[in-house]
């Protein structure tokens, strides 16, 4: 059995360096989420999914799902879970929310990210050593392989094998932070040139400050439902019509098949494609949101998704191609570089801006024109995993 599902609708908390407990960023994200969608309380919620990443080491709590019920309120009747996969767990939660309904074991689900990161600078070390969990810790991690020079790897051999430039990483910074600006809950709130970037300081050659995602507290939240019970409550959904995953590589950097572009991604977008009818993602595709954890990451990702041919990523920004006035507007809440990336909620958040982009309910100068079809994509790990969803406004 098979069903159409829909997102109908979620919210938000304010993201940043919060002064708030990983229990407070639930139950406000929990709380901005059921205030969204006002037909829908805790009395109606039968499955409860919660993309999170490190609560064991940024807030020393594990079994954090039956805790999230507790703080809403719900009683969960169906099905419940806690899903990890690094920087992608947002959209894995959503994903299995997604399968559980499309199955019929459920009609109405919640998907709440949340991730407290911030402990304090004097922490700082410990958090860095904690975002290093994400890698093979044993080989990797120890190693000194932040993000930082890893995502610098990519960028070094991008500009090698291609010719993409400095200036184009530049682009990629300042258009998503500029977007950031119009984006109320988003961590960075400045809207920026790409000299800027350039001013900012150099942290992992070519990388600097602005090319980065900061370290991000909030949470992000979404309802969905059976297509029986979305046409209830509202009639401008937004519609799972597609999804892919990918992981050719486990996790650790040796195994990697490339260090220029990730064919994981290639595989996860044709698969999501595939199940949603996609032939031609650049003419068929409105808006998208892309894993820009680092500038190099959405000039790759432009190749790898089907908007620009291999080595032409960074042409396609600097050509203005993935503005919110281009050919596919990418990232037009502001992405990762300028939202912030508390890494269990980034998936759902980016969900809740196409859903949102579909219901014309963004701010006017971030508006998509009349889009119709949306793409979701994660990378996690070193890279190794990719996640893409595609969402319609209309039902297959």
């Amino acid at each position: 059995m098979t069903r159409n599902v829909a997102i109908v609708g979620g919210g938000h908390t304010r993201w940043g360096e919060r002064d708030a407990t990983w229990k407070d960023l639930a139950q406000e994200g929990g709380k901005a989420t059921f205030d969204a969608v006002p037909d829908v309380g805790p009395e109606d919620i039968e499955g409860l999914f919660v993309g999170t990443v490190q609560p064991e080491r940024f807030s020393y709590q594990t079994h954090v799902a039956p805790m999230v019920a507790e703080l809403l309120g719900i009683e969960v009747t169906e099905m419940i879970a806690r899903t990890e996969l690094a920087c992608a767990s947002g959209q894995a939660a959503l994903r299995y929310a997604w399968l559980a309904i499309a199955a019929g074991q459920l009609d109405v689900a919640l998907v709440l990210g949340v991730e407290k990161m911030n402990l304090g600078r004097e922490h700082m070390p410990e958090m860095q050593a904690s975002m290093s969990n994400v890698l093979d810790r044993e080989f990797d991690g120890v190693n000194g392989l932040a993000a930082p020079p890893f995502f610098a790897w990519y960028a070094q051999r991008h500009m090698h094998e291609y010719g993409t430039t400095r200036e184009q990483l530049s682009e990629v910074a300042a258009k998503n932070k500029s977007n950031a600006a119009k984006t109320a809950f988003a961590q960075f709130q400045s809207e920026i040139d790409p000299e800027d970037v350039l001013d900012s300081p150099e942290i992992a050659p070519p990388l600097h400050l602005y090319d980065c995602s900061g370290i991000t507290d909030g949470a992000a939240g979404l309802v969905l439902m059976s297509e029986e019970k979305a046409r209830e409550v509202t009639d401008t959904a937004a519609w799972i019509a597609g999804s892919g995953q990918s992981s050719m590589a486990g996790n650790s950097i040796n195994n990697l098949p490339s260090f220029d572009g990730w064919p994981q991604a290639r595989k996860a977008s044709q698969s999501a494609y595939d199940q949603a009818g996609i032939e031609d993602p650049l003419a068929e595709i409105d808006v998208a949101e892309v894993h820009d954890c680092f500038s190099i990451s959405e000039i790759i990702e432009y190749e790898e998704l089907g908007f620009a041919e291999r080595g032409e990523g960074g042409q396609f920004v600097e050509d203005g191609r993935s503005r919110i006035d281009g050919d596919v507007a990418v990232n037009p809440r502001g992405g990762l570089l300028g939202c912030g990336h508390p890494l269990g909620a980034t998936g759902i958040s980016q969900a809740l801006e196409v859903t949102r982009q579909f219901q014309g309910t963004v701010a006017s100068d971030r508006q998509v024109d009349g889009p119709t079809t949306g793409l979701l994509h994660n990378l996690s790990g070193s890279g190794s995993v990719h996640s893409v969803m595609v969402l319609d406004r209309d039902p297959q």
